[in-house]
């Protein structure tokens, strides 16, 4: 079946909206209808719902290439993460509690070259009236496409900067379709996704392949 952007993201909203807004009896309907108000302004910001982030991409870049992950955890530097849902240049997480272990943690982050990542509580009733939520946003430093897509330029250093470092230790080359899921993020199609589009994830692609078939990363995997 085609990939249909369009499509994802409208089952992302539906999915999460059930998800975050508070039931009916947690909270009266004026208080469900802020919630509801509020969270699709994060929406027209952050873009749309996601599964998971490409392993390039800054939010879940601080981690071991040995062990790459695709979601925000403790493996790339988190801590206090609980009933969280993501966004394409963001995510918000709800914990009990105030929440500070999840701000303290994104403060500590290291540098990144080309986005900072910051962590804000938010003044709006999310999943439960006992949970605090949590606003975690990339803010990129150079251009996105004016469709909020990732281009080429930014994308495929991010990727080679995690990638080639692999050959020290790999023992066999992972074909593209092996490796999709990590570096188009999830959903996506055979070569696009909600972070990349079709030319770029193309590009991306004939790129990858040009390095498995140098032999780099050992005998490509069958």
């Amino acid at each position: 079946m085609a990939f249909r952007a369009d499509e994802a993201a409208r089952i992302g909203l539906e999915e999460v909206e059930a998800y975050l807004v508070p039931r009916a009896r947690d909270a009266d309907e004026a208080q469900r209808a802020r919630s509801r108000e509020a969270l699709r302004d994060i929406i027209d910001e952050l873009g749309p719902v996601v599964d998971s982030y490409p392993t390039w991409h800054p939010l879940v870049y601080n981690h071991d290439s040995r062990h790459p992950t695709t979601t925000p955890s403790e493996q790339c530097g988190y801590k206090g993460l609980d009933h969280t849902r993501f966004f394409a240049k963001g995510f918000i997480t709800c914990p009990y509690g105030d929440g500070q272990d999840v701000i303290d943690s994104v403060a500590a982050f290291p540098y990144h070259p080309i986005a900072t990542i910051t962590a804000e509580k938010l003044d709006v009733q999310l999943y439960n009236p006992n949970a605090t939520p949590i606003l975690v946003k990339c803010n990129w430093e150079k251009s996105l496409g004016m469709d909020g897509m990732i281009p080429l330029p930014i994308a495929m250093p991010l990727l080679l900067d995690k990638e080639i470092p692999c050959w020290q230790w790999a023992e066999v080359a992972e074909t593209w379709e092996s490796m999709r899921p990590y570096f188009l993020g999830r959903p996506h199609g055979s070569r696009s996704s909600l972070f990349v589009s079709q030319e770029t994830g193309q590009a991306i692609k004939k790129i990858w392949n040009a390095l498995i078939y140098t032999g780099m990363f050992g005998p490509i995997k069958v």
